[in-house]
């Protein structure tokens, strides 16, 4: 008994003695940053030990996402620190973690995300607040037909409820159909982002306030080291085997990009995939892309660090991909400005501003392919500088398209209807797939374009919403 207490008191003084002067175990007070273990943003601090001066297993640390991730494993308050602590007194303990590895080792095959789950994001369009800006909100909205094949292409979905309600979901599927990992944005009218979060983690957080158990599939989910393991839209690669690839760096800006250069109906059409974020240009996700032609457009960075990153890995990864060419566009580089820059602004910010109808009808002068496969004596020749996109301009001046008639009578009955209409101000439904937040912006956006074009039968969507929406009022 005495010997026991001995030890207990032996433990006491040392926590004690640990209390009053500074913990063994602190968190890194360098600025270095790792990926966190559970959102995988590289903003993880790691615990480190004072004494010998190496990093706890990767798992102890905490995200600085704090409101967003709350991932924090303190090795103070699991076990572990008394675990080292009696260890080095030469007591045994059935816990003999290991310095340079996780306790709770990742399976070497992935855990997917559940497919019933995501099934169940796919509905609610008209409350999809993305879907909707396109469809409306944009400077030139897109219309239906388009999206909905976009919705179909990427598998769009939208969260129906809770504090995420309005939001888009963009699942990651990898070339064999699974589901790796479902990101959450949230969007405001203008399309810019308010909100990010993967779906793991609502229903994870959902299931805790609610004192429910986690699914077993989540259990095992959510172990896993990492997630987001394959690239946003590698699912198509499969399906267009022979297409040529834009890499960008977000789901978002895959998405402008398909609906700006058109869907890949073609050999030669491109397929638009996104790496998730700067860090993931990494060579286990473009492995993939192996024998692929792949136009890249990194994320505008102070000083082109991301291009500079993006461009010296992709030259090492070329030598590890037989038959893989990664061609890089300086467009924006070239023309944006310095706060653009700052900013970390990308392609789709460009790419909103322009009138898509326009922007495909532009005389394209396709880049021939260089020669993929490569003798000993060419390793060192260069990929060509120049794009097809460098050729197409990205902010082009465009010649209006002849005049075949004139709408002016059709404009000025629609104005002089909504000028006398009071308008309601409650969402309305114009169609199966078109939900109107603000009816006003709507029918002002519209207006503004159709007097612009004046008989140009490209804008004659624009003119006929008008019309669906008066009849949808006067019913």
């Amino acid at each position: 008994m005495q010997k026991k207490k001995f030890v207990f008191n032996l433990h006491l003084l040392h926590l004690l003695h640990e209390m009053n002067t500074e913990y063994r175990y602190i968190l890194d007070k360098k600025s270095r940053k790792h990926h966190c273990p559970d959102c995988n943003k590289k903003t993880f601090v790691c615990y480190i030990d004072t004494i010998t001066g190496d990093y706890l297993p990767e798992q102890f640390g905490r995200c600085d996402r704090e409101s967003k991730c709350l991932y924090h494993l303190n090795p103070y308050k699991n076990g572990y620190a008394k675990a080292i602590w009696e260890q080095e007194q030469g007591n045994t303990t059935n816990w003999k973690p290991q310095r340079k590895k996780a306790i709770v080792q990742p399976t070497n095959e992935p855990i997917f995300f559940d497919f019933e789950t995501f099934k169940q994001t796919l509905s609610n369009y008209e409350h999809n607040i993305f879907i909707q800006n396109l469809l409306q909100n944009v400077s030139f909205p897109f219309e239906i037909a388009s999206i909905e094949k976009i919705i179909s292409l990427f598998r769009l979905g939208t969260i129906s409820n809770g504090y995420r309600k309005g939001a888009i979901t963009f699942p990651f599927i990898d070339i064999n159909d699974n589901v790796r990992a479902i990101q959450v944005k949230q969007f405001d009218n203008d399309n810019h982002t308010t909100g990010t979060d993967f779906l793991h983690s609502i229903v994870e957080k959902h299931h805790t306030r609610n004192n429910k158990q986690l699914p077993e599939w989540l259990e095992a989910y959510t172990k896993q080291d990492k997630r987001i393991t394959c690239l946003f839209g590698e699912h198509l690669l499969s399906k267009y085997p022979n297409n040529p690839i834009a890499l960008v760096e977000a789901p978002k800006t895959a998405i402008y990009g398909t609906l700006y250069f058109g869907l890949p109906e073609s050999p030669t059409d491109l397929i638009w995939l996104a790496v998730y974020n700067k860090s993931s240009f990494s060579y286990d996700k473009l492995k993939v892309l192996e024998g692929r032609f792949v136009y890249v457009f990194p994320d505008l960075s102070k000083d082109g660090a991301t291009f500079k990153e993006w461009e010296t890995k992709a030259k090492d990864y070329e030598s590890q991909l037989s038959g893989t060419r990664f061609v890089f566009s300086d467009l924006l580089e070239q023309l944006a400005p310095e706060r653009d820059k700052n900013e970390g602004n990308d392609l789709a910010d460009y790419l909103i501003k322009q009138d898509w109808q326009l922007f495909r009808k532009q005389n394209i002068k396709e880049q021939p392919k260089p020669e993929i496969e490569k003798s000993e004596d060419s390793e060192d020749s260069e990929a060509p500088k120049q794009t097809f996109i460098s050729q197409l301009e990205l902010l082009p001046k465009v010649e209006v398209i002849e005049q075949t008639e004139n709408w002016s009578n059709e404009i000025e009955l629609l104005k002089n209807y909504f000028i006398n209409k009071e308008l309601p101000m409650q969402p309305i439904r114009l169609n199966s797939c078109s939900m109107i937040y603000d009816v006003k912006k709507f029918t002002d956006n519209h207006f503004t374009i159709v007097a612009a074009n004046n008989g140009n039968p490209t804008f004659l969507p624009y003119l006929n919403r008008l019309q669906e929406l008066k009849n949808k009022l006067l019913n």
